[in-house]
């Protein structure tokens, strides 16, 4: 059986985080959907996770575009400048 190959798909970057109540804000730069899987990656950050729920300007939404800022709940502490991905399956 062949082994999926993932490929990950730059789509923002962490601009700030609240630690209190563990949001991460990511400035877009591509699409993105909830139920998309994302890869935070900074020098000590490394977190994969499902995007359960996102918020644009305290508004719940389904889908973000290039150049909005938006919260999600992150699992663990994320860093300002942490890269994040869409991970795709190819």
């Amino acid at each position: 059986m062949a082994q999926q190959e993932q490929q990950d798909r730059l789509v923002g970057k962490i601009t700030h985080y609240f630690g209190r109540i563990n949001v991460g804000i990511i400035e877009l730069s591509d699409t993105l959907r909830v139920g998309d899987t994302i890869h935070i990656k900074g020098p000590t950050t490394d977190l994969t996770q499902t995007i359960a729920s996102m918020q644009l300007e305290h508004e719940t939404v389904q889908e973000a575009i290039a150049g909005q800022a938006i919260g999600i709940k992150v699992d663990e502490r994320v860093r300002e400048g942490d890269e994040v991905f869409a991970v795709e399956s190819s």
